[in-house]
């Protein structure tokens, strides 16, 4: 095969021998960006920046033409190889990340470096995390951020509140007030409380406080999220609120746990407000309120006993 003098080259190549070609603006109409030292297509000629160097990114009306070109001059007489035929031309673009470099990676020269954290690569230049702006990337194939169970016990316990104020606020001001129907209302549905309510039948009468409980779905997943029980007013409501939580079928690891977020507390509707673990039944809710469970609220969350509910 007959050999060709003809030097090696790209089909992009810098163009310094001509003095001119300093400071060239690239051809490409959407980005005329002034290169000092633009590359020139070896294709078509044209003078192109970093970006738009290769004949994919500047969509050369010629490509491929140093290729054939070449190809050609390698080529010899005594090959059959089509002049028209299209060599598999690899290109590499992969680039550094960082916004503001242009750096090629991954190349035999310039080695790419991957980060762990946002899951881009970059050059040497900007490997660390501080020389890339690393804190404020959201990573690449991330899934979106998941509300903490703290988040979600802080956003129960704001709309439970706002539920307790808006119950407190329609209620009769005074018992003299209520008209006849809505007497009759509040005494049917303590009537039905009473006779649906389940609890300890050792409890004696005068002892017992007949509530609604629920689970609150947002911080806990109950197998049954709501019923009517009634408790002694001696007990504390930290027993209410294990009872409670086997009642619902609701997990309870609050003896197992240090941390606030996995622990259970008892919301008071009417009273607005978390009760404490040692807080007397008696002492804090009446027959006909309602208690919630929540977990994640945490013990800072908790006020000041609310005695007028």
């Amino acid at each position: 095969m007959a050999s060709s003098n003809a030097p090696d080259e790209s089909y992009s190549k810098m163009d310094t021998g001509d003095v001119e070609a300093i400071g060239a603006n690239c051809q490409m109409p959407f980005c005329r960006q002034l290169d000092l030292l633009p590359f020139r297509c070896e294709s078509c000629k044209g003078k192109f920046c970093l970006d738009h160097r290769t004949e994919t990114a500047h969509e050369c009306p010629k490509a491929g033409e140093w290729a054939r070109n070449r190809a050609a001059a390698n080529r010899g007489p005594t090959s059959n190889t089509p002049l028209s035929a299209k060599p598999n031309i690899l290109t590499h673009e992969q680039q550094c990340a960082d916004p503001s470099c242009k750096t090629l990676i991954n190349t035999p020269l310039v080695t790419g470096v991957h980060c762990d954290k946002c899951n881009r690569s970059y050059c040497l230049k900007h490997r660390f995390t501080y020389d890339h702006n690393c804190a404020n990337l959201t990573p690449i194939g991330a899934r979106p951020k998941q509300e903490t169970q703290k988040e979600k016990g802080r956003a129960a316990l704001d709309k439970l509140r706002a539920w307790g104020a808006a119950k407190k606020a329609s209620m009769p001001k005074a018992p003299v007030s209520k008209t006849k129907q809505a007497a009759a209302a509040q005494a049917q549905e303590l009537a039905t409380l009473k006779r649906t309510a389940k609890g300890d039948a050792k409890i004696a009468q005068e002892k017992r406080v007949y509530l609604f409980v629920e689970a609150s779905s947002d911080t806990i997943s109950a197998k049954i999220p709501k019923g009517s029980f009634f408790y002694s007013t001696e007990y504390s409501i930290g027993r209410v609120l294990d009872l409670a939580a086997k009642s619902l079928q609701v997990s309870n690891v609050n003896n197992r746990v240090e941390g606030e977020e996995d622990k259970l507390r008892v919301f008071h509707v009417e009273g607005g407000r978390l009760l404490d673990y040692g807080e007397k039944v008696g002492a804090s809710l009446q027959t006909g309120n309602t208690i919630v469970l929540l977990r994640g609220v945490g013990a800072s969350m908790a006020q000041t006993p609310d005695r007028t509910s």
